[in-house]
């Protein structure tokens, strides 16, 4: 892996919190909440100048405009939601350009557990643990926060452990 383990490790506890936040609030509402999407954003842009270097500090802060403006593109042709395209944004600086490779089929392989598991509860009366979660009304809907928020977790735990 090309992320640092000395930053993974530094910025794993502080947002993994948010990342699980979010996957339960996506499966409860439906929705990625601003405040979460901020606050990850913000551990970032406050810690990583201290566990990065200078130069890599900033290249990693553009990601989040680059990938801020092809969410804001993909949510206006109807592929993604808003708080997924804000929180891909959010979580787009954590991950080395390098670690592509990984990132996306660690993505893939928890999209298809998320998605199981999410249909698994749907059907069987575990759905009685959690009755009123907008997510079991939508549909074909999916709440990508489920995926997504356990995906940045992962990357950035194998990354304090795997790491450069």
């Amino acid at each position: 892996m090309q992320q640092s383990a000395f930053a993974a490790a530094w910025l794993l506890p502080f947002a993994a919190p948010i990342c699980l936040y979010v996957a339960f609030t996506d499966l409860r509402e439906m929705r990625i909440t601003n405040q979460a999407v901020v606050a990850l954003a913000l551990v970032f842009a406050v810690l990583g100048v201290f566990v990065f270097p200078f130069q890599t500090y900033l290249w990693a802060l553009a990601h989040l405009g680059i990938m801020l403006v092809l969410g804001i593109v993909l949510n206006a042709g109807g592929v993604m939601g808003a708080g997924d395209a804000k929180f891909l944004a959010a979580a787009a600086p954590y991950i080395a350009i390098g670690d592509l490779n990984l990132t996306l089929p660690l993505f893939a392989a928890v999209l298809l557990a998320a998605y199981g598991a999410h249909r698994v509860a749907k059907f069987t009366p575990l759905r009685r643990l959690a009755p009123d979660w907008d997510s079991w009304e939508q549909g074909r809907k999916f709440p990508m926060g489920f995926a997504l928020g356990p995906t940045l977790a992962l990357y950035l735990g194998l990354a304090a452990v795997y790491g450069a």
